[in-house]
């Protein structure tokens, strides 16, 4: 069953790949393909009778699908070195394009198809889709709470068993199609790597091996892979036969980074390992985490309550959920659906990124640790606010606490700023404050020191009286709005 208001996909590359079309397609519930292209009569055949594309649909030339007026958008998942020509082309049609990475195989191509996109407006989405992989949500969640305090190293360590047979038969292993297995693999890892730790690559410096493939026996050129040569895996990866009749790129890769907000980072990468899995470890000021395994049921480990030799628990152990479902964590033996994250009753931890007596100890003041959604040291537009306004975690909009040294908590509303005005953050039925906006709805949490200056257009906040220094405060009624919000 189709719906009218489902977008209409067409697939250029319905062969390994093609599973990216498998997951899009959902018949009146969104989306649906409506037309395939594959160079492949075989593939082409076959893929058309899985989503019900009728012939004249089904077409080996990628112009011809993007001239049908049944395609609002395409998805394309074709070999490396086919992506910037084959983007071109769509964008210019003015087709919305989905674009498995990487982007290209060299800069300057890259650079043309971001010039295309501009000039013509066309959207263009690029998957690096491991970003929503579930270790990796649990592992970003770990680093927005600040259990590990800012991440200064990451290292990860890429174990790609069966190497041999997914990226050394086929046109993989020739590097003028792909560059080396760094773009094709590495990708995904740097991304998640920039997205742990807060900043972009500024510094590299790699090097790599064929170590152990290279003097493998090849079939000759023209001939296709044997059939079942994507199941069955030989053993030990020595006894690979009828690999691609061209091998020029590695199969062991080293990559150093360092990062424009100082984080050191190091890729290993290796395409003869028995298991197949990532392996990250995040250390940060105050700990460290590290995943063992990337699936569902995985368990990301942390170590944050201070030195030790080596022990195999941990202090707080994260299981890996299927679908969107939140981890579970376990502490001392215990497990426990993770609470949504509020402000923490203790004002001096959260003032200080750990627990209360880690000032007594003379560990580095960590002002306002991230225990809420936003990042421990920028504010909500993504700039150091090391003045008056400073992000603070998780209150409810128009929600007040009290903290120690005459420091009060508040959730300000943004509103909307003109164009030709500076963005202000405005409070319910208050005036604004001039600072970055995040948009129409979006509440953002700010702290209020009551001994910096008085605000715009109100008063200095008083200093909290000593008695009730570090306590809550009692929760008042609000009264309904009959008339909407002001």
């Amino acid at each position: 069953m189709t719906d009218l208001h489902d977008l209409r996909l067409g697939v250029i590359g319905a062969g390994q790949r093609g599973v990216l079309a498998a997951a899009a397609h959902r018949p009146g519930r969104g989306a649906r393909i409506t037309a395939l292209c594959d160079t492949d009569p075989a593939t082409l055949e076959n893929s058309a009778r899985r989503f019900g594309v009728n012939g004249a649909a089904a077409v080996t030339d990628h112009r011809r699908l993007l001239c049908r007026t049944d395609v609002d958008a395409v998805i394309i998942a074709t070999p490396d070195d086919t992506h910037a020509a084959i983007a071109r082309d769509a964008l210019t049609a003015g087709k919305t394009v989905y674009l498995e990475k990487p982007l290209a195989i060299t800069i300057e191509d890259c650079d043309e198809v971001l010039r295309v996109a501009a000039r013509t407006g066309t959207r263009l989405y690029l998957g690096h889709n491991m970003r929503h992989l579930g270790v990796v949500r649990v592992m970003r969640d770990i680093i927005s709470r600040g259990e590990i305090g800012v991440p200064k190293t990451i290292w990860v360590r890429h174990f790609v068993g069966r190497g041999g047979d997914y990226y050394f038969k086929d046109w993989h292993a020739d590097r003028r199609r792909t560059t080396g297995l760094l773009i094709q693999k590495a990708a995904h890892d740097i991304d998640v790597i920039h997205w742990l730790a807060g900043g972009y690559t500024r510094h590299v410096n790699a090097f790599g091996d064929l170590m152990l493939y290279g003097g493998l026996p090849r079939r000759p050129e023209g001939t296709p892979p044997a059939d079942g040569w994507l199941t069955d895996w030989p053993w030990p990866p020595t006894a690979s036969t009828g690999l691609h009749h061209r091998i020029d790129v590695e199969d062991v890769s080293v990559v150093n980074m360092r990062l424009d907000n100082g984080v050191i980072a190091a890729y290993q990468q290796c395409h003869f390992s028995p298991d197949y899995w990532r392996n990250y470890t995040v250390i940060g000021t105050h700990g460290r985490l590290e995943n063992f395994g990337d699936e569902a049921g995985a368990v990301v480990k942390v170590w944050n309550r201070g030195p030790s030799a080596y022990r195999d628990d941990c202090d707080i152990a994260y299981t890996v959920p299927p679908g969107r479902r939140r981890a579970r964590r376990s502490r001392r033996g215990r497990h426990r659906r993770v609470p949504p994250v509020r402000p923490p009753r203790r004002p001096d931890r959260h003032l200080t990124g750990g627990r209360p007596d880690e000032r007594r100890r003379g560990l580095p003041r960590h002002p306002l640790a991230a225990r809420g959604r936003h990042s421990p040291h920028r504010s909500s537009a993504g700039a150091r606010t090391p003045g008056l306004l400073r992000p603070a975690p998780g209150l409810r909009p128009g929600g007040t606490r009290a903290l120690s040294g005459g420091v009060s908590i508040r959730n300000i509303r943004t509103s909307p700023a003109p164009s030709t005005a500076a963005p202000s953050y405005g409070c319910f039925g208050c005036r604004s404050v001039p600072a970055p906006s995040r948009g129409p709805t979006a509440c953002v949490p700010l702290l209020i020191d009551s001994r910096s200056p008085a605000l715009p257009g109100r008063p200095a906040a008083p200093a909290t009286p000593k008695a009730f220094q570090g306590r809550r405060p009692r929760r008042r009624r609000r009264p309904r709005h009959r008339g909407g919000i002001c």
